[in-house]
């Protein structure tokens, strides 16, 4: 046991002098040389570093490291710059055949931030863009983010929006029946009308999700007149024409149609007649005084429109306001469009009023028309007085000594009444407007059977 100690000790020993002769005392030796070098290098710096030109020439050296550093520094921050780039489109990758995507922005900004000149190479080196990969994603929501291909990377680019929050639906389709409207009609020429217009097709596809299907209430097809050159009566082909889905508001809706367009026949016509002009005058001449005689400028127009319209009208009736006129008048009149009627080829015409003294004479109608009895019923006055009637008119002598009896309609209007006997009113028809028919039988008595 004693040896085993003595030999523990013995190797501790010489492990103690290896150290002291080969580490220890060489450090030692370097230190105290370093040491001393330092210490004569001390009384050098000083006795130098105490002359006033030391001084001067290093605070030159500070200030030029100074000023380099600095101006450095300051190229870099002034170099750094940022540009926005508005509007640029986003390209979304998915089946489009399958699906449909809410949400996604058209457009977002990208502000792009680093030197001049990287900004001004990364606009022009060609670029995918913004994209977002929608690949995998099922129908529901999801968030997504915004990638932007940019080849420098020495620039830093912030979107805005990064990320968004988009809905995928399954697409469906239907089948729906077209309908047109046609827009600027009234800038076609006022003689010409669109008769009918005939699309190439009569039904479309609508492709989308399903809620959004269900809002739709029709599709029109837009013929717009302003596509047309120099239009006239005829066939013309219109190319190309939009198709927009509306709901029961008339909103458009936001849907796929397939085919987006189509070419539409326009017939295009101009109905006219040549129909006389008759004036009507309104009012009470003054006390004493009549129409002499009507005289127009023009006693007939031409009328364009629809065809239903210019079938149904005869005659264009003007009136001119006569109140309390007791001299000769000229009148200038526009011309009023009747309903239907697109254009009349006189715009303003002149009329001439004549007035005379007054007359009146009475004259006996042997005659009166029942007018508007019910199929079925037959009528009869009770009695011979009732048979006849008298009406006075006043106008010019001239007009008035021209009249005849038999030419005064008077007639009693039997509209709603049924049978047995009944009073009724006896009117005058009023058919030369220069004179005044006022009937002195106010009423006659009649039968029905």
């Amino acid at each position: 046991m004693k040896r085993i100690s003595k030999s523990i000790k013995t190797f501790f020993r010489h492990i103690g002098s290896f150290f002291d002769k080969w580490l220890i005392t060489p450090i030692t030796k370097l230190m105290l040389k370093i040491a001393g070098f330092f210490k004569n290098m001390t009384k050098n710096f000083d006795r130098i570093a105490g002359k006033k030109s030391t001084l001067i020439v290093v605070s030159l050296i500070l200030a030029f490291g100074v000023f380099v550093i600095v101006d450095q520094e300051s190229n870099v921050m002034i170099d750094q710059y940022a540009e926005v780039l508005y509007d640029e489109p986003v390209t979304a990758v998915y089946n489009e055949e399958l699906y449909v995507v809410e949400g996604l922005p058209e457009t977002v900004d990208i502000t792009l931030i680093g030197q001049r000149r990287h900004i001004f190479l990364a606009k022009q080196a060609p670029s995918k863009g913004v994209t977002v990969d929608l690949t995998g994603l099922k129908p529901g929501n999801h968030k997504v983010k915004l990638n932007y291909s940019q080849r420098l990377e020495s620039l830093d680019y912030r979107l805005d929006p990064s990320e968004v929050t988009v809905t995928i639906y399954e697409k469906v389709s239907e089948t729906r029946s077209l309908t047109v409207d046609i827009l600027h009609q009234d800038d076609l020429d006022s003689k010409l009308y669109i008769d009918n217009v005939e699309l190439d097709r009569t039904d479309v596809i609508i492709k989308g999700a399903e809620y959004k299907l269900d809002q739709v209430a029709t599709v029109r097809a837009l013929v717009d007149v302003d596509d047309i050159r120099n239009p006239e009566a005829g066939e013309v082909t219109v190319k190309d024409v939009p198709l927009v889905a509306y709901d029961d508001e008339g909103k458009r809706v936001d849907v796929e149609i397939v085919p987006s367009t189509v070419d539409a026949k326009l017939t295009i016509t101009s109905p006219s007649k040549e129909i006389p002009v008759t004036v009507v005058p309104k009012g009470d001449l003054a006390f004493g005084k009549s129409i002499e005689s009507i005289d127009t400028n023009v006693s007939t127009v031409t009328v364009y429109g629809q065809q239903d319209a210019i079938d149904d009208i005869e005659e264009l009736e003007v009136e001119v306001d006569v109140k309390g006129l007791s001299e000769d008048k000229e009148f200038t009149v526009t011309l009023e469009r009747p309903s239907g009627i697109t254009e009349i080829s006189e715009r303003t015409i002149t009329v001439n009023v004549k007035v005379s003294n007054a007359t009146t004479k009475e004259f006996t109608v042997n005659t009166i028309e029942f007018r508007n009895l019910a199929d079925g019923l037959s009528v009869q006055a009770l009695s011979e007085d009732d048979t006849s009637v008298v009406v006075s008119v006043s106008g010019s002598s001239d007009l008035i000594n021209n009249i005849d009896a038999s030419s005064i309609v008077a007639y009693v209007d039997l509209d709603g009444y049924g049978q047995g006997e009944h009073e009724v009113e006896v009117h005058v028809v009023q058919s030369d407007v220069r004179l005044t028919y006022t009937p002195k039988t106010r009423r006659v008595k009649v039968r029905i059977t």
